[in-house]
């Protein structure tokens, strides 16, 4: 029998602030993915741009997050 090794990757910390699941799901891809888009997490997420705008609004006032433009990056 063949033995593979899996390559165990942790995740991310998110911070303790974070309680809504989607702030933390919006959170995670960013961590993931470095910068983005509403439309490009809006189409990865499955989540309505509105929806996004209030969650970013949100993680920006915790200065969790920083746009240019319209692109959103963590801190």
């Amino acid at each position: 029998m063949i033995e593979t090794e899996t390559a165990r990757v942790a995740a991310p910390a998110l911070p303790p602030e974070l309680q809504s699941p989607r702030a933390k799901l919006v959170y995670l891809y960013l961590t993931t993915n470095g910068d983005a888009t509403v439309s490009e997490m809006g189409d990865s997420l499955g989540m309505k741009k509105l929806s996004l705008y209030s969650i970013l609004k949100t993680l920006k006032r915790e200065e969790m997050v920083d746009c240019d433009g319209d692109t959103y990056a963590l801190n």
